[in-house]
């Protein structure tokens, strides 16, 4: 049965109220029936006669309808979010089941941060990659643009696209602080331009949407561009698109 969700504690009331009042119409229905029953056989039987006809019984009819009305008051408290009186019965099954349940759901957390793809930062590509043709460079360079450039403002979490060990954390002169991280089957990805304080160090594990670091304006060689990160993969020794293995994955 589908779980009802209320929008407030009144709703709730109102509802278990409707059921219980929709079962005592459908018990006053069959009382009403009985009764018009008797009231028909009254007029139709003479007195002589009503000694000869046995009183009806309607044990068995009570029985069912009792058991009737039980099953839907439990079905009503338990879509209300009640607990049935047998599952408050067994607290220690109850108390199993539920750690279970979240045994499972952090093994399925877990396991989705060491498989994801993402981004490493939300933000405009202001600069694609160039697929192996030269571009002119901020610095008036005409050189290859092996990354995708993603704006965002200084500070933000840069976050690592998947999961795997970091193998450099290191400044250079050109695209300031730079942190590489190996993410298995010979895909390597490398966050540029980080502020100069990454968040990883060298033979760190991470998850994906684990921090790498934060935007900075480390990298000289894109100062021009504002305030962004540079990400580049790197797939058995060639570089590739972000862009395009990224998106699929999603």
């Amino acid at each position: 049965m589908k779980k009802v969700k209320f929008r407030s504690p009144g709703s709730k009331a109102l509802y278990i109220t409707l059921c219980v009042g929709m079962l005592a119409v459908g018990v006053a229905s069959v009382a009403g029936y009985r009764a018009a029953v008797n009231s028909i056989t009254d007029g139709l039987i003479t007195p002589s006669d009503e000694a000869d006809i046995p009183e009806i019984d309607y044990s068995a009819v009570d029985a069912v309808l009792e058991g009737i009305q039980k099953d839907a008051e439990e079905n009503a408290l338990a879509s209300a979010g009640e607990t049935p009186a047998a599952e408050a019965a067994q607290p220690e099954e109850n108390a199993a089941v539920g750690e279970a349940i979240v045994d499972i759901t952090d093994e399925l957390e877990a396991l989705y941060y060491e498989q994801a793809i993402m981004m490493p930062v939300n933000g405009e590509i202001i600069n694609a990659y160039s697929d192996g043709e030269l571009v002119k460079s901020s610095g008036g360079v005409w050189k290859t643009h092996d990354g995708i450039d993603i704006a965002a403002e200084e500070g933000t979490a840069v976050k690592a696209m998947t999961s795997g060990t970091v193998t450099q954390v290191y400044d250079d002169p050109l695209w300031g602080t730079c942190v590489v991280i190996d993410h298995g089957n010979t895909m390597s990805g490398y966050y540029f331009g980080l502020s100069a304080a990454p968040a990883v160090a060298e033979g760190q594990t991470v998850n994906a949407g684990d921090t790498v670091g934060s935007v900075g304006s480390t990298a000289d060689i894109e100062s021009d561009l504002g305030s962004h990160i540079h990400f580049a993969l790197r797939y058995q020794d060639q570089w590739i698109d972000p862009i395009g293995y990224i998106e699929p994955m999603k």
